[in-house]
Protein backbone atom coordinates (compact mmCIF):
# COMPACT_ATOMS: atom_id res chain seq x y z
CA UNK A 1 0.00 0.00 0.00
CA UNK A 2 1.37 3.30 -0.82
CA UNK A 3 2.18 6.12 1.62
CA UNK A 4 -0.55 8.00 0.12
CA UNK A 5 -3.37 5.16 0.60
CA UNK A 6 -1.94 4.70 3.97
CA UNK A 7 -2.55 8.55 4.98
CA UNK A 8 -5.99 7.96 3.11
CA UNK A 9 -6.98 5.36 5.65
CA UNK A 10 -5.91 7.27 8.54
CA UNK A 11 -8.06 9.94 7.96
CA UNK A 12 -11.47 7.78 6.90
CA UNK A 13 -10.75 6.44 10.54
CA UNK A 14 -9.57 8.99 12.84
CA UNK A 15 -13.25 8.45 14.46
CA UNK A 16 -12.77 5.46 14.67
CA UNK A 17 -13.88 3.82 18.76
CA UNK A 18 -13.13 0.63 20.49
CA UNK A 19 -15.56 -1.45 22.55
CA UNK A 20 -12.61 -1.28 25.03
CA UNK A 21 -13.35 2.84 25.13
CA UNK A 22 -16.42 3.03 25.41
CA UNK A 23 -17.01 0.46 27.57
CA UNK A 24 -14.63 2.82 30.17
CA UNK A 25 -15.89 6.48 29.67
CA UNK A 26 -18.60 7.98 31.58
CA UNK A 27 -20.96 9.97 29.94
CA UNK A 28 -22.29 12.94 31.88
CA UNK A 29 -26.40 12.47 32.56
CA UNK A 30 -28.55 13.67 29.84
CA UNK A 31 -29.67 17.25 30.74
CA UNK A 32 -33.10 18.67 31.21
CA UNK A 33 -34.56 21.95 31.08
CA UNK A 34 -38.25 21.19 32.01
CA UNK A 35 -37.22 17.53 33.87
CA UNK A 36 -38.45 14.35 32.73
CA UNK A 37 -39.98 16.54 30.06
CA UNK A 38 -38.12 18.88 27.70
CA UNK A 39 -34.30 16.94 27.39
CA UNK A 40 -31.46 18.65 25.83
CA UNK A 41 -31.38 18.40 22.12
CA UNK A 42 -33.51 19.29 18.96
CA UNK A 43 -37.58 19.00 19.98
CA UNK A 44 -39.78 19.83 17.77
CA UNK A 45 -43.44 20.62 18.97
CA UNK A 46 -46.42 20.40 16.53
CA UNK A 47 -50.19 20.71 17.14
CA UNK A 48 -53.20 22.48 15.27
CA UNK A 49 -53.69 26.49 14.75
CA UNK A 50 -55.33 27.64 17.73
CA UNK A 51 -54.50 24.72 19.75
CA UNK A 52 -52.09 26.60 22.41
CA UNK A 53 -48.99 25.72 21.51
CA UNK A 54 -47.06 29.17 22.20
CA UNK A 55 -48.81 28.93 25.54
CA UNK A 56 -47.35 25.24 26.32
CA UNK A 57 -43.98 27.03 25.35
CA UNK A 58 -44.24 30.39 26.81
CA UNK A 59 -44.90 28.73 30.07
CA UNK A 60 -41.67 26.53 29.96
CA UNK A 61 -39.67 29.08 29.12
CA UNK A 62 -40.76 31.49 31.93
CA UNK A 63 -40.79 28.57 34.71
CA UNK A 64 -36.81 27.94 33.38
CA UNK A 65 -36.11 31.65 33.65
CA UNK A 66 -37.48 32.04 37.21
CA UNK A 67 -36.89 28.87 38.34
CA UNK A 68 -40.40 28.36 39.11
CA UNK A 69 -43.03 25.21 38.27
CA UNK A 70 -43.78 24.32 34.74
CA UNK A 71 -47.47 23.17 34.12
CA UNK A 72 -48.23 24.57 37.47
CA UNK A 73 -46.47 21.73 38.63
CA UNK A 74 -42.64 20.39 37.41
CA UNK A 75 -40.27 21.83 39.56
CA UNK A 76 -37.32 23.75 37.85
CA UNK A 77 -34.24 23.48 40.29
CA UNK A 78 -32.28 26.58 38.87
CA UNK A 79 -32.65 30.10 36.89
CA UNK A 80 -31.24 29.66 33.53
CA UNK A 81 -30.97 31.74 30.42
CA UNK A 82 -33.63 31.30 28.20
CA UNK A 83 -34.61 32.89 24.18
CA UNK A 84 -37.69 33.10 22.74
CA UNK A 85 -37.87 33.87 18.65
CA UNK A 86 -41.58 34.48 19.05
CA UNK A 87 -41.61 35.12 15.27
CA UNK A 88 -45.81 35.58 15.36
CA UNK A 89 -46.43 38.31 18.55
CA UNK A 90 -45.41 41.39 19.15
CA UNK A 91 -44.43 43.54 22.22
CA UNK A 92 -47.75 44.18 23.91
CA UNK A 93 -48.99 40.60 23.34
CA UNK A 94 -45.63 39.35 24.67
CA UNK A 95 -46.51 41.17 28.12
CA UNK A 96 -50.13 40.05 28.46
CA UNK A 97 -49.11 36.54 28.06
CA UNK A 98 -46.60 36.34 30.31
CA UNK A 99 -48.26 38.52 33.09
CA UNK A 100 -51.06 35.87 32.58
CA UNK A 101 -48.93 32.93 33.20
CA UNK A 102 -46.86 34.24 35.78
CA UNK A 103 -49.99 35.76 37.87
CA UNK A 104 -48.82 39.49 37.39
CA UNK A 105 -45.19 38.53 39.41
CA UNK A 106 -42.38 40.10 38.00
CA UNK A 107 -40.93 38.82 34.47
CA UNK A 108 -37.46 36.66 35.28
CA UNK A 109 -34.83 38.60 33.52
CA UNK A 110 -33.44 35.63 32.47
CA UNK A 111 -36.07 35.71 29.99
CA UNK A 112 -35.40 36.57 26.25
CA UNK A 113 -37.03 36.97 23.41
CA UNK A 114 -37.26 38.70 19.77
CA UNK A 115 -40.16 39.08 17.30
CA UNK A 116 -38.17 39.64 14.37
CA UNK A 117 -35.35 37.08 13.08
CA UNK A 118 -34.35 37.14 9.48
CA UNK A 119 -31.54 34.66 10.43
CA UNK A 120 -32.33 32.38 13.31
CA UNK A 121 -29.78 29.95 12.78
CA UNK A 122 -27.25 32.73 13.62
CA UNK A 123 -28.90 34.27 15.71
CA UNK A 124 -29.15 31.54 18.20
CA UNK A 125 -25.75 30.66 17.82
CA UNK A 126 -24.87 34.48 18.42
CA UNK A 127 -26.92 34.12 21.99
CA UNK A 128 -25.16 30.94 22.63
CA UNK A 129 -21.57 32.61 22.64
CA UNK A 130 -23.42 35.41 25.42
CA UNK A 131 -24.95 33.04 27.22
CA UNK A 132 -25.13 30.09 28.99
CA UNK A 133 -28.19 29.11 27.44
CA UNK A 134 -30.31 26.54 28.68
CA UNK A 135 -33.82 26.60 26.07
CA UNK A 136 -33.79 28.59 22.46
CA UNK A 137 -37.78 28.06 21.29
CA UNK A 138 -38.57 29.11 17.83
CA UNK A 139 -42.39 29.90 17.39
CA UNK A 140 -42.81 28.69 14.43
CA UNK A 141 -40.67 26.78 11.89
CA UNK A 142 -43.01 27.95 9.05
CA UNK A 143 -42.03 31.54 9.70
CA UNK A 144 -37.84 30.46 8.30
CA UNK A 145 -38.27 27.94 6.38
CA UNK A 146 -37.54 28.56 2.45
CA UNK A 147 -39.56 27.72 -0.27
CA UNK A 148 -39.00 24.80 -2.27
CA UNK A 149 -37.68 25.28 -5.60
CA UNK A 150 -38.26 23.13 -9.07
CA UNK A 151 -36.16 20.43 -8.74
CA UNK A 152 -35.85 20.77 -5.41
CA UNK A 153 -35.55 17.20 -3.21
CA UNK A 154 -38.15 18.07 -0.13
CA UNK A 155 -37.21 15.98 2.32
CA UNK A 156 -33.14 16.97 1.97
CA UNK A 157 -34.86 20.45 2.63
CA UNK A 158 -36.28 19.87 5.09
CA UNK A 159 -33.94 17.46 6.52
CA UNK A 160 -30.61 20.46 6.50
CA UNK A 161 -33.49 22.95 7.59
CA UNK A 162 -34.25 20.97 10.99
CA UNK A 163 -30.63 19.44 11.28
CA UNK A 164 -29.33 23.12 11.68
CA UNK A 165 -31.08 23.69 14.80
CA UNK A 166 -29.57 19.87 15.60
CA UNK A 167 -26.20 20.73 14.93
CA UNK A 168 -26.09 23.83 17.47
CA UNK A 169 -27.12 21.82 20.38
CA UNK A 170 -24.42 19.19 18.89
CA UNK A 171 -21.90 22.03 19.52
CA UNK A 172 -23.49 23.49 22.63
CA UNK A 173 -23.94 20.58 25.01
CA UNK A 174 -26.73 20.57 27.22
CA UNK A 175 -28.92 23.52 25.30
CA UNK A 176 -32.66 22.53 24.12
CA UNK A 177 -34.06 23.82 20.88
CA UNK A 178 -37.67 23.69 21.03
CA UNK A 179 -39.25 24.07 16.98
CA UNK A 180 -42.95 25.16 17.16
CA UNK A 181 -44.31 23.60 14.31
CA UNK A 182 -47.72 23.02 12.31
CA UNK A 183 -49.34 18.97 12.22
CA UNK A 184 -50.88 17.54 9.10
CA UNK A 185 -55.26 17.89 8.57
CA UNK A 186 -55.30 14.54 7.79
CA UNK A 187 -54.75 11.99 10.64
CA UNK A 188 -52.54 9.13 11.53
CA UNK A 189 -52.61 6.09 13.65
CA UNK A 190 -48.73 7.18 13.96
CA UNK A 191 -48.69 10.62 16.10
CA UNK A 192 -44.96 11.05 14.77
CA UNK A 193 -46.48 10.83 10.84
CA UNK A 194 -48.83 13.80 12.06
CA UNK A 195 -46.03 16.31 12.10
CA UNK A 196 -46.45 18.91 8.68
CA UNK A 197 -43.95 18.84 5.69
CA UNK A 198 -41.57 15.50 4.98
CA UNK A 199 -40.08 13.20 7.03
CA UNK A 200 -37.01 14.87 7.23
CA UNK A 201 -38.39 17.50 9.96
CA UNK A 202 -39.27 14.67 12.11
CA UNK A 203 -36.51 12.89 11.20
CA UNK A 204 -33.59 15.47 12.52
CA UNK A 205 -35.54 15.49 16.06
CA UNK A 206 -34.14 14.03 18.62
CA UNK A 207 -37.61 14.82 20.72
CA UNK A 208 -41.21 14.87 19.05
CA UNK A 209 -44.35 16.57 20.86
CA UNK A 210 -47.97 16.40 19.64
CA UNK A 211 -50.22 18.88 21.53
CA UNK A 212 -53.79 17.68 20.62
CA UNK A 213 -57.14 19.20 22.35
CA UNK A 214 -60.62 18.97 21.20
CA UNK A 215 -62.26 22.46 20.11
CA UNK A 216 -64.53 24.00 22.73
CA UNK A 217 -62.81 21.35 25.33
CA UNK A 218 -60.22 21.93 28.25
CA UNK A 219 -58.61 19.29 28.61
CA UNK A 220 -55.56 18.57 25.89
CA UNK A 221 -52.81 15.54 25.44
CA UNK A 222 -48.89 16.22 24.82
CA UNK A 223 -47.67 12.92 23.40
CA UNK A 224 -44.00 12.83 23.61
CA UNK A 225 -41.32 10.44 21.92
CA UNK A 226 -37.79 10.44 20.95
CA UNK A 227 -33.85 9.13 21.25
CA UNK A 228 -33.43 9.75 24.66
CA UNK A 229 -36.94 9.76 26.41
CA UNK A 230 -39.49 7.41 27.17
CA UNK A 231 -42.64 7.56 25.17
CA UNK A 232 -45.26 8.96 26.82
CA UNK A 233 -48.65 10.78 26.73
CA UNK A 234 -49.84 13.63 29.32
CA UNK A 235 -53.23 14.62 30.15
CA UNK A 236 -53.34 18.25 30.24
CA UNK A 237 -55.84 21.14 30.97
CA UNK A 238 -56.10 24.56 30.26
CA UNK A 239 -56.38 27.26 33.43
CA UNK A 240 -57.57 30.25 31.29
CA UNK A 241 -55.13 30.65 28.27
CA UNK A 242 -52.36 28.19 29.81
CA UNK A 243 -51.81 24.38 30.46
CA UNK A 244 -51.76 22.75 33.88
CA UNK A 245 -50.53 19.05 34.21
CA UNK A 246 -53.70 17.09 35.20
CA UNK A 247 -53.69 16.10 38.92
CA UNK A 248 -50.56 17.51 39.39
CA UNK A 249 -47.56 15.30 38.83
CA UNK A 250 -46.16 13.56 35.44
CA UNK A 251 -47.48 10.25 36.85
CA UNK A 252 -51.00 11.34 37.69
CA UNK A 253 -50.91 13.06 34.06
CA UNK A 254 -50.11 9.80 32.88
CA UNK A 255 -52.69 8.01 34.45
CA UNK A 256 -55.35 10.39 33.02
CA UNK A 257 -54.16 10.24 29.44
CA UNK A 258 -55.96 7.25 28.36
CA UNK A 259 -59.39 8.83 29.64
CA UNK A 260 -58.44 12.23 27.74
CA UNK A 261 -57.41 10.42 24.51
CA UNK A 262 -60.79 7.98 24.76
CA UNK A 263 -62.93 11.64 25.58
CA UNK A 264 -61.53 13.47 22.47
CA UNK A 265 -61.70 10.25 20.16
CA UNK A 266 -65.60 10.51 21.20
CA UNK A 267 -66.21 14.05 20.55
CA UNK A 268 -68.99 14.38 17.77
CA UNK A 269 -70.50 10.46 18.69
CA UNK A 270 -74.15 10.57 18.30
CA UNK A 271 -76.36 9.62 21.40
CA UNK A 272 -76.71 6.03 20.45
CA UNK A 273 -73.03 5.30 20.11
CA UNK A 274 -72.69 7.63 23.11
CA UNK A 275 -74.95 5.13 24.57
CA UNK A 276 -73.03 2.41 23.69
CA UNK A 277 -69.44 3.51 24.66
CA UNK A 278 -70.80 4.53 28.30
CA UNK A 279 -72.62 0.90 28.98
CA UNK A 280 -68.80 -0.49 27.64
CA UNK A 281 -67.05 1.74 30.05
CA UNK A 282 -69.26 0.41 32.77
CA UNK A 283 -68.22 -3.19 32.37
CA UNK A 284 -64.33 -3.86 33.03
CA UNK A 285 -65.23 -7.82 32.65
CA UNK A 286 -66.41 -7.16 28.73
CA UNK A 287 -70.28 -7.26 27.41
CA UNK A 288 -71.43 -9.07 24.12
CA UNK A 289 -74.05 -7.61 22.11
CA UNK A 290 -76.72 -9.40 23.44
CA UNK A 291 -76.38 -8.23 26.85
CA UNK A 292 -75.70 -4.54 25.85
CA UNK A 293 -79.07 -4.68 23.81
CA UNK A 294 -80.95 -6.34 26.79
CA UNK A 295 -79.58 -3.04 28.99
CA UNK A 296 -79.92 -0.54 26.53
CA UNK A 297 -83.96 -1.85 25.44
CA UNK A 298 -82.39 -2.45 21.55
CA UNK A 299 -81.82 -4.73 18.93
CA UNK A 300 -78.44 -2.87 17.35
CA UNK A 301 -75.18 -3.14 19.57
CA UNK A 302 -73.71 -5.37 17.07
CA UNK A 303 -73.52 -2.26 14.56
CA UNK A 304 -72.50 -0.18 17.45
CA UNK A 305 -69.60 -1.88 19.08
CA UNK A 306 -67.91 -2.89 15.99
CA UNK A 307 -67.96 0.50 14.95
CA UNK A 308 -66.40 2.11 18.52
CA UNK A 309 -64.09 -0.76 17.90
CA UNK A 310 -62.66 0.81 14.71
CA UNK A 311 -62.48 4.39 16.67
CA UNK A 312 -60.01 2.93 18.89
CA UNK A 313 -62.99 3.50 21.37
CA UNK A 314 -63.40 -0.09 22.77
CA UNK A 315 -61.30 -3.44 22.66
CA UNK A 316 -62.67 -6.59 21.11
CA UNK A 317 -60.37 -9.63 22.60
CA UNK A 318 -62.60 -11.97 21.07
CA UNK A 319 -65.25 -12.88 18.98
CA UNK A 320 -68.81 -11.93 20.69
CA UNK A 321 -67.02 -9.78 23.89
CA UNK A 322 -66.36 -6.02 24.11
CA UNK A 323 -64.57 -4.02 26.78
CA UNK A 324 -62.95 -0.77 27.97
CA UNK A 325 -59.75 -0.13 26.20
CA UNK A 326 -58.07 0.24 29.54
CA UNK A 327 -58.84 -3.05 30.66
CA UNK A 328 -57.55 -5.20 27.58
CA UNK A 329 -54.43 -5.92 29.39
CA UNK A 330 -56.15 -7.51 32.98
CA UNK A 331 -58.78 -9.29 30.01
CA UNK A 332 -56.25 -11.09 28.74
CA UNK A 333 -55.65 -13.17 31.89
CA UNK A 334 -59.60 -13.49 32.38
CA UNK A 335 -60.07 -17.51 32.17
CA UNK A 336 -62.32 -18.86 29.51
CA UNK A 337 -64.62 -20.21 31.88
CA UNK A 338 -65.47 -16.73 32.89
CA UNK A 339 -65.44 -15.37 29.57
CA UNK A 340 -68.24 -18.72 28.63
CA UNK A 341 -70.23 -17.33 31.66
CA UNK A 342 -71.11 -14.65 29.89
CA UNK A 343 -71.11 -15.13 26.10
CA UNK A 344 -72.78 -19.04 26.60
CA UNK A 345 -76.34 -17.94 25.38
CA UNK A 346 -74.66 -15.57 22.75
CA UNK A 347 -73.18 -18.01 20.98
CA UNK A 348 -75.69 -20.63 21.22
CA UNK A 349 -78.59 -17.79 20.10
CA UNK A 350 -75.83 -16.32 17.23
CA UNK A 351 -73.65 -18.83 16.27
CA UNK A 352 -73.59 -18.16 12.48
CA UNK A 353 -73.26 -14.64 12.96
CA UNK A 354 -70.55 -12.66 12.24
CA UNK A 355 -70.02 -9.50 14.11
CA UNK A 356 -67.58 -7.66 11.48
Amino acid sequence: MSLDHREEDETLLANLRTGDWLDSVEFPPLRYAVPELLPEGFTLLAGSPKVGKSWLVLDMLLSVAGAGRALSSISVPESRPVLYLALEDGDRRMQERCRTILDDRFIPRNFHYVTDCTYPLMTIRAWLERYDGAVIVLDTLGKVMEDGKPGDNSYQRDYKMAGGFKSICADFPGVSILAVHHDRKATSDDFVQSVSGTNGIAGAADTIMILNRARNSDDGLLKVTGRDVLESEYALIRSGPSWRLHGGTLESARDAATSVRNSMKAAGLGPRMQETLELVNQHPEGISPKLADAALGATDSRTYLPRLVERGLIESPRRGLYVPVATVATLQTVTADVTSQHLQHDFEEFDDVTDF
